[in-house]
């Protein structure tokens, strides 16, 4: 089984959303073979990229970067797409962080970098605005050699 872990910003502006869908449809769909997709169900590029896996067919994994997660989501509208995400799960991994910090999210980051075999990131190509971000993880799997597919549009930065 082939497994796709993802990395990505939570704001993603407007002029780039349909660019980002149609880059991760386009990766997931145009997979062969059995699959696992591992996020973990942030709001913005994670959930996206969520929905787009189990359209596909595949087997999704959820990494909970800490035991009170939830509690992060200040969207209502993101909070119900990861709670019907996460019932969806095919499996799950949690972090060992009773709360939200840099270090759970970074934790929760390298673990997925670690566990697939391909990383997506929806990421902008700027410098994580703190540890755990999208740029960390990026610059994580790429020194483990493992490949990253970048999905942006040039030109455009987020929020």
């Amino acid at each position: 089984m082939k497994r796709i872990g993802v990395t990505g910003h939570r704001s993603i502006p407007g002029e780039v959303l349909a660019h980002v869908t149609d880059g991760l449809r386009e990766l997931l769909d145009g997979h062969e073979g059995p699959l696992e997709a591992l996020s973990s169900l942030a709001e913005g590029a994670d959930q996206i990229f969520a929905d787009i896996a189990l359209e596909c067919g595949a087997d999704l994994t959820v990494v909970i970067p800490s035991g009170d997660y939830e509690k992060t989501f200040t969207d209502a509208g993101a909070l119900a797409r990861y709670r019907r995400l996460r019932g969806l799960a095919a499996q799950e991994v949690r972090m060992d962080y009773a709360h939200s910090t840099d270090d759970a999210y970074y934790a929760a980051g390298t673990f997925i970098a670690d566990a697939c075999d391909r990383l997506v990131a929806v990421w902008d190509g700027l410098p994580a605005r703190g540890r755990g971000g999208t740029g960390d993880i990026v610059a994580y799997a790429r020194g483990l050699g493992k490949p990253v597919t970048v999905i942006w549009r040039d030109g455009v930065e987020r929020d």
